[in-house]
């Protein structure tokens, strides 16, 4: 990992405990990413984060630390993921972080997160189909056709 990489503040929770200030940052990140960014409405707070793992990236902010990067991880069994996958999701990079391998750095925490955590359990992820190079390099395999959601073409992917 880079210097500039390990200058974060990484932290990775369950919903319970997360602090209102990473619950607003966490939403706002999301909001101007996916709604605002990729001119996306949808309803984002959809449940799901109740019974999520975050994890959260923080750089250096102007007043306090910015949410640079963020991700959730939904369990084997959830309404949303599947009976026997773990399912990543809402992988961003806010604006001011982008082009430092951040996102790199993020999934390769992640995928340590949920191996110690959760061993042999495959992953998946609904990745926008233009990221499939990315997610190919961490051992993800397209599992569908690319689709549209949401007016962006999608494909899901899976590690075994």
């Amino acid at each position: 990992m880079t210097d500039s990489l390990s200058r974060f503040d990484w932290r990775w929770k369950p919903f319970s405990e997360l602090s209102a200030t990473e619950v607003y940052d966490m939403l706002g990140a999301r909001s101007a990413v996916f709604v605002v960014e990729q001119n996306c409405v949808y309803g984002d707070v959809d449940g799901l984060d109740l019974d999520a793992w975050h994890l959260f990236a923080y750089g250096a902010g102007e007043k306090r630390p910015a949410l640079a990067g963020y991700l959730r991880v939904l369990l084997p069994g959830h309404p949303d993921a599947s009976e026997t996958d773990v399912r990543i999701g809402r992988v961003l990079t806010t604006a001011g972080f982008r082009g430092m391998k951040l996102g790199n750095a993020m999934l390769e925490r992640a995928l340590d997160h949920i191996l110690t955590q959760w061993p042999q359990q495959p992953i998946r992820l609904h990745a926008q189909a233009h990221l499939q190079k990315f997610y190919g390099a961490f051992g993800f395999e397209p599992i569908s056709d690319v689709h549209d959601e949401d007016d962006i073409p999608h494909v899901w992917m899976r590690r075994p």
